[in-house]
């Protein structure tokens, strides 16, 4: 995309010259008519429009105000990059610094992109102090200097930048309502109080047995036999890159934990229940412990439904009864060899997967238009700053 910049009557400007930190107070927010609370966990990476708060109501130590117009941004650990464009009055946290523009330099509409800037930030993090969490003052943010457009300009490239945020904002919440959609459907057939319930131990292979990992993985070896540990698991398939490997012989030792391709991985600490199938790629791994491999005998029940119900948030609440442990859960064997499977029948299994995988490809589509525009958004937020030092 061509923005057509001429630079030429660009200025060189300290952040400080144009942008004053507000750092008005009020105590009684409620008298003030303030009812909204902005904490840091409110503000999401790469989102400029403030969409969770919580409520004066319920008790804040905040007294931080914050009005219309003005840009929020994160001073604590600042890469996270939270910046936030401030649509309401609300009071917010002391991490978080309110920024109002002088509006005869630089529109109010045209600062949260400069702020998501990547010059910005690496001055924000240049300047950062502490270990565990890091913060930057507005002392060192207002040193921060770049070219700043006419005020006509600013305008063109903020009419352009926000036209490009609400779109964005469109496509992530019909990614979020797809998800909510995928997740209602599925939970209502496995809650139906009608359906018939399976231990999962009975729905293995013959002559087989639900196992958990205990290779003992010694030296790396880099033509070694892969082996997974809870840590290799996400929401995403198992990949072998990045996966460790161990020496054959030692692997040799543990045949109890070795998975063919199919079988299902289950995760009995950390994201307790995550459930992944083993692809082609990794037919013969070996397991550490802290993960289980059940090896589903599809006469008798699909693998894919048996995946959607052990990653359902139908199971996690029975994960989460048959749990030990308060801070950090661990699923025993005997309880994961006893947790229930709702039995559908192969063919409505089969419909409901169907449904449930055009859900998902409808999701993937929309994750990747928000990947997109972000990519382009980042780029042309490049092109107009990229001269900042």
């Amino acid at each position: 995309m061509s923005l057509n910049l001429d630079k030429s009557r660009w200025t060189r400007v300290k952040f400080g010259e144009v942008v004053f930190n507000v750092n008005s107070t009020v105590k009684d927010a409620e008298a003030a008519g303030i009812d909204r609370v902005i904490a840091m966990e409110h503000l999401d990476p790469g989102e400029l429009r403030v969409q969770r708060w919580g409520n004066v109501a319920d008790g804040t130590t905040f007294t931080r105000r914050v009005k219309p117009g003005q840009t929020l941004f994160g001073k604590r650990r600042a890469y996270q990059r939270k910046v936030a464009y401030a649509e309401f009055d609300a009071i917010c946290s002391g991490d978080i610094l309110t920024f109002q523009a002088n509006e005869a330099q630089i529109l109010p509409e045209f600062l949260p992109f400069l702020v998501q800037s990547d010059g910005f930030f690496a001055h924000a993090l240049g300047t950062s102090a502490g270990s565990l969490s890091p913060r930057t003052n507005w002392t060192d943010l207002s040193d921060f200097e770049f070219e700043l457009p006419p005020l006509a300009e600013q305008k063109r490239l903020a009419e352009l930048l926000w036209t490009m945020e609400v779109h964005q904002e469109t496509v992530v919440e019909e990614n979020r309502a797809l998800t909510i959609l995928r997740s209602k459907q599925l939970n209502q057939v496995l809650s139906a109080k009608t359906i018939e319930i399976s231990p999962l131990e009975t729905l293995v292979k013959p002559d087989t047995s639900i196992t958990y990992g205990i290779v003992q993985a010694g030296p790396e070896i880099e033509d070694g036999v892969p082996y997974i540990r809870v840590s290799d698991m996400t929401d995403g398939d198992l990949s072998i890159k990045g996966m460790k490997k161990t020496a054959p012989e030692i692997a040799a030792r543990f045949k109890r934990s070795r998975v063919d391709s199919g079988d299902l991985v289950v995760a009995l600490r950390g994201r307790t229940g995550l459930t992944l199938k083993v692809p082609e790629e990794l037919d013969g791994a070996n397991l550490t412990q802290g993960t289980a491999r059940v090896a589903i005998d599809n006469n008798k029940i699909d693998p894919d439904f048996v995946i959607e119900v052990m990653n359902s948030a139908w199971m996690a609440s029975e994960v989460s009864r048959n749990a030990k442990g308060s801070t950090f859960t661990e699923l025993t064997l005997v309880a994961l060899r006893n947790l229930p499977v709702p039995r559908l029948g192969n063919d409505k299994e089969h419909e409901l997967l169907q449904v449930l995988k055009a859900v998902s490809r409808a999701q993937e589509a929309t994750s990747n238009s928000i990947e997109k525009l972000r990519v382009k958004k980042s780029a042309i937020l490049k092109n107009i700053f990229e001269g900042f030092q």
